[in-house]
């Protein structure tokens, strides 16, 4: 396992800054470093980490969120109002619906198979996004009128949201009946005021904890850690007794610990910037080693197609959220742009209806890889490349 992270660490950040001298985002090298080292291609990592890739990946999510919620402008996100609360569910209902309606036509497969690709296909990555938005936000883009915030939580939500819908349709299609019903979508609300309501009280404990108890950054940093990897594992524990989101949780932890001691999330915010270094590399190369390539090449170009329409939904799904808000077009194009990318949900969820025995589990895989394979490197270069069109603001938030 030493040999297989040094490899993945190595080999990660090197094509990584291969990609960005390049003029594309470092994740797509860090992808291609993955598929290269992963089972599909030269087969060197060891069992032993591709049997934890999961976890590893979870871990950097949980890293990414913690910090979000330390910088995001939570008086920002309520100016944005009524956009910040649509972009949560509407472009993903949009992107599913879109699925419904061309998978069957386009890829001959019942309705129900084709809400379970749309379910799959439907999150956006928070790993892709998020650090981009805290980026934007620290360089003062567009935090005047809220955009990156509204982006950074909308994101954050959205999959929480389709996971509970590709629950419920992978319920329906295996005849368990787990499927849609009035206390499956009441799940999804539950399980966001719960998570978030968690997120804060914790916030609040730290917050007077660490003024009364004066110890080094580094220990809040092991501390607050500790804690949001105890939220996850609940989400787990409370799994079919009690709605909980434990990723919400977390990255409202950070919320609360910089609403009521602003001075420390500050500090460990820059803390958590650095372990990101390390932890994005991780990710994004054990995402690559998830992709069999194999997948995308025998789908043939109407799966392709059936991708790209969906996005094409989602982008208006984005576009009916941000009417009205005030933003101008360039602006609102970008929200469209920012919305696109997928990767952890994707390579999380694809191979699950295989796993199950599904008989769409097989092209729900093929369409995840794809979309990981489009989304991700091109949704990265589109935000790295239209921020700019942004207000930027003297104002920025750390």
């Amino acid at each position: 396992m030493l040999t297989s992270l040094g490899l993945v660490l190595l080999l990660g950040m090197a094509l990584g800054a291969l990609a960005k001298k390049l003029g594309l985002p470092p994740l797509v090298g860090m992808l291609i470093a993955g598929m290269i080292l992963g089972p599909y291609a030269l087969n060197l990592l060891s069992p032993s980490l591709l049997g934890i890739s999961a976890d590893l990946r979870q871990l950097a999510l949980i890293i990414i969120l913690t910090r979000a919620g330390l910088s995001l402008d939570v008086a920002a996100l309520k100016r944005v109002g009524r956009p910040a609360v649509l972009m949560c569910f509407v472009p993903a209902c949009f992107e599913i619906t879109g699925m419904v309606l061309l998978a069957p036509r386009l890829l001959g497969v019942p309705v129900l198979d084709a809400a379970i690709m749309g379910a799959v296909v439907g999150a956006v990555s928070p790993a892709v996004i998020v650090p981009r938005m805290i980026r934007l936000s620290e360089e003062g883009y567009g935090v005047e009128k809220g955009i990156p915030q509204l982006i950074l939580a909308g994101a954050s939500v959205d999959d929480v949201f389709v996971i509970v819908l590709f629950t419920a349709f992978t319920g329906l299609a295996s005849g368990t009946g787990t499927g849609l019903s009035p206390a499956t979508l009441l799940s999804v609300p539950a399980s966001i005021v719960t998570g978030v309501a968690a997120g804060l009280l914790l916030g609040w404990l730290l917050a007077l904890f660490f003024r009364k108890v004066h110890m080094r950054d580094s220990i809040k940093v092991v501390i607050l850690l500790s804690l949001a990897f105890l939220l996850v594992a609940a989400e787990d524990a409370l799994e079919g007794l009690f709605p909980f989101s434990g990723l919400l949780a977390v990255m409202a932890a950070g919320v609360g610990l910089q609403r009521w001691r602003g001075v420390v999330a500050q500090r460990l915010s820059l803390k958590f910037s650095k372990l990101w270094v390390a932890a994005e590399v991780s990710l994004f190369v054990l995402v690559g080693a998830a992709v069999d390539l194999r997948y995308a090449l025998s789908a043939g170009v109407l799966a392709i197609v059936a991708v790209l329409g969906c996005l094409c939904f989602r982008a208006v799904g984005v576009l009916v959220c941000v009417a009205g808000s005030g933003f101008n077009w360039k602006e609102k194009l970008f929200c469209v742009v920012a919305y696109l990318p997928k990767a952890t949900v994707q390579a999380a969820i694809g191979g699950v209806p295989l796993a199950m025995g599904l008989g769409c589990g097989q092209i729900v895989l093929t369409v995840a890889v794809i979309a990981i394979l489009i989304t991700a490197p091109l949704g990265a270069l589109a935000i790295d490349r239209t921020y700019p069109v942004l207000e930027k603001s003297e104002k920025k938030v750390l």
